[in-house]
């Protein structure tokens, strides 16, 4: 007698090996529908945070992956109006995995998606990146630049923190190596 498959698992691990099946290979590490930034490993951490091609590559083929959009090679085969969705959301997640990263350095106190799945970030991008715009991430208050940053006009913190990315890369590469 043959054995019984469970059709809903069955069908949450045909998602996660197509969402994440990308990821999976690439890193080489085991990633799930549950997968945040919070629990990447520093090393990807430090992959992802890293500003180009190898990272948007990555973003991309976890989002089309996600969407059921094929693999990320086909991006450049996509309308000009899904092309735009999909930077959309890779430049959203790329911001979630380098606030992650600030906030593993003890520069940032938490943010607003710090504990959702990525697979909820891109099926929900428009919500949580409104979400995000009314919560962006504060300077921690150990921060040497915490003065500085509470001078600033809400608008201007976003962007105060996304300056400290350079720096930040550095030190999270020493503190990881």
């Amino acid at each position: 007698m043959g054995e019984v498959v469970d059709l809903k698992t069955y069908r949450a691990q045909a998602f996660e090996k197509k969402a994440f099946g990308a990821w999976r290979q690439r890193f080489s590490v085991a990633f799930d529908q549950t997968t945040g930034t919070q629990d990447l490993p520093d090393e990807v951490l430090m992959a992802l945070a890293t500003p180009g091609d190898e990272s948007t590559t990555a973003f991309y083929q976890l989002i089309m992956g996600i969407l059921g959009m094929g693999a990320e090679r086909k991006f450049q085969l996509l309308d000009t109006e899904e092309k735009m969705a999909i930077v959309d959301i890779h430049l959203f997640l790329a911001d979630q995995v380098r606030f992650e990263m600030l906030y593993r350095l003890g520069w940032i106190r938490e943010f607003a998606c710090r504990d959702i799945p990525f697979l909820d970030m891109v099926s929900g991008f428009a919500r949580y990146k409104t979400a995000c715009r009314h919560r962006p991430p504060e300077l921690a208050d150990s921060h040497p630049g915490h003065a500085e940053f509470c001078q600033l006009i809400p608008k201007d913190r976003s962007s105060y923190i996304r300056r400290l990315l350079p720096e930040a890369l550095d030190a999270f590469k020493q503190k990881i190596s």
